[in-house]
């Protein structure tokens, strides 16, 4: 009988990405999202045509829906949570507050699963935010590195604490779980929040030696293309010797500056553009890059798409479903 396995928020980023991979290795994948981010778009669609994915339109925040779930699931992956700058600096409170819920809510729904082997919580790199603060924070940074919280009274701390406190409680609820941390990973269908698209419009909508403001120019991020991200989550599904840690995902070489991730992108969309350097962006750090060695020990995968590769996958994407079009795909 094929595995059973639960995705929240799975209609997001790496949610659907991880559920067409799963489904095309053989698993059944339900997939439960409340399009608070996410949207009902072609890609999503198309997943559901396939025989063993389901959709499933829960509030993670109501424990109800949550237990008609069943108790039949192999492998749960908890990514849904309530992210992005916008969310974080206006609704600070119902950040934490329901990223906290959900989490508390899934691990009680884990307890009641008859044959779970593992639960996977999607963490975050800003849990190492506090410690670059207040500390020496390594670059690269190991996993094993003491986390530090930022002042409660800013509005940013809400999202990075409500991950620690998912971490917490996974290590503590007695569930065989795996915590990965994810370092910018991009790819298509990110939505806009993010540099690399974000960039890519701009260039996209320009003429040649026009200018795009860009901030943090010195500022400095590995970036890592989904498909390597996705082979690293499945890996570390497969191993047992990831039951129990806490991993980087990501890409640790090369570490580039934002001006040169800009130029990579300047290149791929094929004009000549200036750029029109902006101040740093408050609260964002000057360097930020994940340790893999532990990572790689475990499944022995190291990121396969070199940037200049991800980023014009990424903009083909874009260009064709986003750019050229009216289409909404994500919040």
């Amino acid at each position: 009988m094929n595995k059973k396995i639960l995705i929240t928020g799975g209609a997001g980023f790496i949610g659907l990405h991880l559920a067409n991979r799963l489904i095309s290795e053989g698993y059944k994948v339900d997939i439960v999202d409340n399009f608070f981010r996410a949207v009902d778009d072609d890609e999503l669609k198309q997943f559901l045509s396939i025989k063993e994915a389901n959709f499933i339109k829960v509030n993670l925040l109501n424990v109800d829906e949550i237990n008609n779930l069943g108790n039949d699931y192999n492998i749960i992956f908890h990514l849904a949570a309530i992210i992005g700058v916008v969310h974080v600096l206006n609704n600070s409170y119902n950040v934490l507050n329901d990223n906290v819920q959900m989490i508390s809510n899934i691990i009680e729904f884990a307890h009641k699963q008859k044959h779970l082997e593992r639960f996977f919580f999607s963490s975050t790199s800003e849990v190492y935010s506090g410690t670059l603060r207040y500390f020496d924070l390594p670059i690269p940074t190991p996993e094993t590195v003491p986390l530090a919280v930022n002042d409660l009274t800013e509005p940013r701390t809400s999202y990075m604490l409500s991950k620690i406190y998912g971490e917490a409680l996974c290590q503590q609820a007695d569930i065989p779980f795996t915590i990965f941390r994810p370092h910018n990973v991009y790819g298509p269908r990110m939505g806009m929040a993010h540099v690399i698209p974000e960039q890519l419009k701009k260039m996209h909508n320009i003429n040649n030696e026009e200018s795009v403001q860009v901030f943090s120019v010195t500022h400095t991020r590995c970036f890592c293309y989904i498909d390597d991200a996705i082979e690293m989550i499945l890996l570390m599904m497969k191993s047992k010797n990831c039951e129990g840690k806490t991993l980087n995902l990501g890409t640790q070489d090369p570490e580039v500056s934002i001006e040169e991730l800009i130029k990579i992108c300047f290149k791929v969309v094929g004009k000549k553009i200036n750029i029109d350097v902006q101040p740093d962006s408050p609260g964002s750090p000057i360097r930020r890059g994940p340790d893999m060695r532990q990572t790689y020990d475990l499944i022995k995968y190291k990121s396969k798409t070199n940037l200049s590769n991800g980023v014009s996958k990424t903009y083909s994407w874009y260009k064709d479903n986003v750019f050229d079009t009216d289409t909404v795909f994500a919040k």
